[in-house]
C-alpha cells in the first residue's frame, strides 16, 4: 500500500443533518455550559469554604477540575464539528484531541483509585485517619497524579504518531488512537498487542487498590452492627457502581474502536 503525507484526518461519521445540526448544536453547548458551570460552581465552593478543606473534599475538588478540563477538551471540538460541512481535522490538533481525552480518562482513574485508598483508611484506620491522610499529603498525591499522566498519556500517543500513514479517513466523530493506527501502512500487530500490556501494567495496581480497600471496607463494616452496615452500604454502593459504570464504559469504547472496523 502506498504511504502518503498526512496532513488531516477525515471525520467521516459525520453526516447531513441539515437544519437540525443547529438544535444539536444548542443541545451540547447546553449541556456543555451545564457541565462546566456545575464543576466551577462545586470549585469555588470546596475552595472557599474552610471546613471543606478535608482529604476527601480535596479529591473531590481535583475531580471536578479534571471533569472540566475534560469537557473543555472534547465539548469545543464537537460544536465545531456539528456547525462544519467539511469535516476535516488536523494531524496535530487530532493528535491533541485525543491526548485531552485520554489524560482526562487517566487522571479520573487515578483519582477514584487514590479515593478509595482514602475512604479504606478513613473506616479501617479512623484513629490514624488525620497523621495518615494530611493535607499536605494528599496535595502530593493529587499532583502526582496529574503529573505522572501527564507523562504516561504521551507515552502511546507518540508511539502511534510515528505510524506511516496511508490513508485518512476515521470512521468516528472523534479523533481515537486505535483509529489511527488501522491506517498505518504496515502490521501494526506487535504494537496492538503492546497496547493492552501498557494498560496491564499502569492500571492493574490501580484497579487492585480500589477492589482491595473496598473489600477490606465491607469486611470492617459488615462485621459491625446492623447500623453499620446500612451505614456501610448506603456509603459504598453509590461509589462502587460510579467506578463500574466508569471502568464498563471504558472497556467498552476501548474494544469497540479497537475491533470494530
Amino acid at each position: 500500500m502506498n504511504s502518503t503525507k498526512v496532513t488531516y484526518f477525515t471525520l467521516s461519521a459525520y453526516f447531513d443533518t441539515g437544519h437540525f445540526k443547529y438544535l444539536y448544536f444548542m443541545i451540547i453547548i447546553s449541556l456543555y455550559l451545564f457541565i462546566a458551570g456545575a464543576n466551577v460552581l462545586l470549585i469555588v465552593v470546596i475552595c472557599t469554604n474552610r471546613s471543606l478543606h478535608e482529604p476527601m473534599y480535596m479529591f473531590l475538588c481535583s475531580l471536578f477540575v479534571n471533569e472540566l478540563y475534560g469537557s473543555t477538551g472534547l465539548f469545543p471540538f464537537l460544536l465545531v464539528q456539528i456547525l462544519s460541512d467539511v469535516h476535516n481535522v488536523s494531524v496535530p490538533h487530532c493528535f491533541l484531541q485525543i491526548y485531552c481525552v485520554y489524560l482526562y480518562a487517566n487522571v479520573e482513574i487515578f483519582t477514584l483509585g487514590v479515593m478509595s485508598y482514602d475512604r479504606f483508611v478513613a473506616v479501617c484506620f479512623p484513629l490514624q485517619y488525620k497523621t495518615r491522610m494530611t493535607c499536605c499529603k494528599v496535595a502530593k498525591m493529587i499532583t502526582f497524579i496529574w503529573l505522572c499522566n501527564a507523562v504516561n498519556t504521551a507515552v502511546p500517543i507518540c508511539v502511534t504518531a510515528t505510524f506511516q500513514l496511508c490513508g485518512n479517513v476515521i470512521n468516528k466523530v472523534l479523533c481515537e488512537s486505535p483509529s489511527v493506527t488501522k491506517l498505518a501502512c504496515y502490521n501494526t500487530t506487535l504494537s496492538d498487542n503492546d497496547v493492552p500490556i501498557y494498560l496491564l501494567i499502569v492500571f492493574l495496581p490501580i484497579i487492585s487498590l480500589i477492589f482491595f480497600s473496598y473489600m477490606r471496607i465491607l469486611k470492617v463494616c459488615f462485621s459491625g452492627s446492623k447500623q453499620t452496615r446500612q451505614k456501610a452500604v448506603s456509603t459504598c454502593t453509590p461509589h462502587l457502581i460510579s467506578l463500574l459504570n466508569f471502568y464498563l464504559g471504558a472497556f467498552f469504547e476501548l474494544t469497540h474502536g479497537r475491533y470494530n472496523s
